[in-house]
């Protein structure tokens, strides 16, 4: 049974994700991944979505408060490599930005590469509309920033 369990990101099984992904990240842009390093980290301020599979963790992903008003950042989205294509990450995501919602954040930003067309697919199925680069990402010609604005709930000002 499938299940997505909100955490933090001490969570084991998401730290694990991250090395994973990091990893991959390494493959798919060797000459430039060392950059980004530093912009993927996540604090306690970050919420953090884990799933599971009879209790086998398959995916995460994640969110933080963005620069922007009302605006969060989709970070670390990643499922392993055996569970892709069954839907798993639209489940986070969908998770992430009803999350988001609750927490009354009106739109959500994020990051991606041109050689992830899996991710950019994902993505724009879900709404998401490809934007300017934003910082730290302006100068970068491997990335692509998306934006969409979430679904109305509780929102107000943040």
């Amino acid at each position: 049974m499938i299940t997505l369990r909100r955490s933090n990101h001490i969570n084991p099984d998401f730290q694990k994700f991250c090395e994973e992904l990091n990893k991959e990240f390494w493959v798919r842009y060797p000459d430039n991944q060392h950059n980004f390093e530093p912009y993927n980290k996540l604090d306690e301020s970050s919420r953090i979505i884990v799933v599971y599979d009879d209790n086998i963790a398959i995916g995460c992903g994640s969110f933080r408060a963005w620069m922007e008003r009302n605006t969060m950042e989709i970070k670390r989205m990643y499922v392993r490599p055996d569970r892709r294509g069954a839907g798993i990450a639209s489940r986070v995501l969908s998770e992430l930005e009803r999350w988001a919602g609750e927490e009354r954040y009106e739109h959500a930003v994020l990051e991606t590469g041109i050689k992830q067309p899996e991710a950019i697919a994902l993505y724009s199925r879900a709404g998401y509309k490809q934007i300017a680069n934003y910082p730290p990402y302006v100068e970068v010609k491997e990335s692509v920033c998306m934006k969409k604005k979430l679904p109305d709930s509780q929102q107000s000002n943040r």
